[in-house]
């Protein structure tokens, strides 16, 4: 009678042993198949590393440190010199250039021009964007034609983007012209004659050229969303404004630091929809930074052009970096 019951108590304790109590483990390690499985992974990854050799990659880093890494130390060496069409060498000087440029206050104004710029850029983009995602969020015909004909703008050149709104903003141009039709009488308003709403005028314009980047990006994230969430907030009575404000609004923080982050890093090495539409004025008071150094690189007074380039480079790595990185610690957050 005893050996009958242990007989089967026994077989529950062998089904029941742990991978270490198995035969062909050893305790506390891996089993014989394991330790098989593990070999052959690193005898493929090994295969393809000998089929994929490193030096494919020499190429396509010999283009990057020509044409990246180069010029930017370049740039840094270049800052400190007197590199201009004026010296017949290039010599050492230090800090001259720097104290220089900040003691004529151009400089300044620039910066703090394009600081200005950006910001309106960063806040047109994102408004437009997301107004756009929010109307073409359904998916039919109609709104992915939409989609695609507010795409083309981010395909288009920025430099003839901006010719083709100097000459539509000009006092004579189309957009009077059209406003004429509805005044009744002659319309000749210099949309960027004006130096207080010109910037405006010229970050509208280019903020209406990366919307449809800004849209994708926005609708990729409203793509994303849970609809078991939105289902539940639904069911639980909020109105669409409030699951909008509440629940998509802090969903979209991903995309939301992408687009911000693009805004500002494009708008702040901007040049091309400037020199197209305005050329810095009036009054200097559109001339960016990259304006400045392309004025000032014509000059013959290279260095100088280099210095505010290097001086460009500092304020992005100071500004726009830390506000992304506040925009991930509120994607945590959320």
């Amino acid at each position: 009678m005893t050996s009958a019951t242990e007989a089967p108590n026994s077989d529950v304790l062998r089904r029941d042993a742990g991978p270490a109590e198995r035969p062909g483990r050893a305790p506390g390690g891996p089993s014989k198949t394991e330790r098989h499985n593990t070999k052959n992974l690193r005898s493929l990854a090994r295969a393809q590393a000998r089929s994929y050799p490193a030096w494919f990659l020499i190429p396509a880093f010999a283009i990057l440190a020509v044409f990246f890494f180069v010029p930017t130390i370049l740039n840094f060496v270049y800052a400190f010199t007197n590199w201009s069409a004026f010296h017949p060498g290039v010599a050492f000087i230090g800090w001259d250039n720097f104290v220089s440029l900040f003691s004529d206050g151009q400089v300044l104004v620039s910066l703090r021009t394009t600081l200005i710029y950006a910001l309106l850029v960063a806040v047109f983009q994102n408004l437009f964007g997301f107004v756009l995602a929010l109307f073409l969020e359904k998916d039919t015909r109609l709104n992915r034609t939409a989609r695609v004909f507010f795409f083309i703008p981010v395909l288009m050149s920025s430099l003839a983007v901006g010719y083709i709104f100097q000459a539509i903003l000009q006092p004579d141009g189309a957009l009077n012209g059209f406003l004429g039709l509805f005044a009744g009488h002659s319309v000749s308003i210099p949309w960027l004659g004006s130096t207080t709403w010109t910037i405006v005028v010229v970050a509208l314009v280019q903020s209406w050229k990366f919307m449809g980047l800004s849209m994708l990006i926005y609708l990729a994230g409203f793509k994303t969303m849970s609809e078991d969430v939105l289902e539940a907030a639904k069911i639980d009575g909020a109105s669409w404004l409030r699951t909008l404000r509440s629940i998509r609004f802090p969903l979209l923080a991903p995309a939301l630091t992408f687009n911000v982050a693009t805004a500002l890093l494009g708008s702040m090495n901007g040049f091309d929809v400037v020199q197209g539409t305005t050329k810095g004025g009036p009054a200097q008071t559109t001339e960016v930074l990259n304006i400045f150094i392309y004025r000032t690189f014509g000059q013959g007074l290279y260095a100088q052009a280099t210095t505010m380039s290097l001086i460009l480079f500092l304020v992005v790595i100071i500004i726009a970096f830390p506000v992304i990185k506040f925009l991930r610690k509120r994607e945590e957050v959320l």
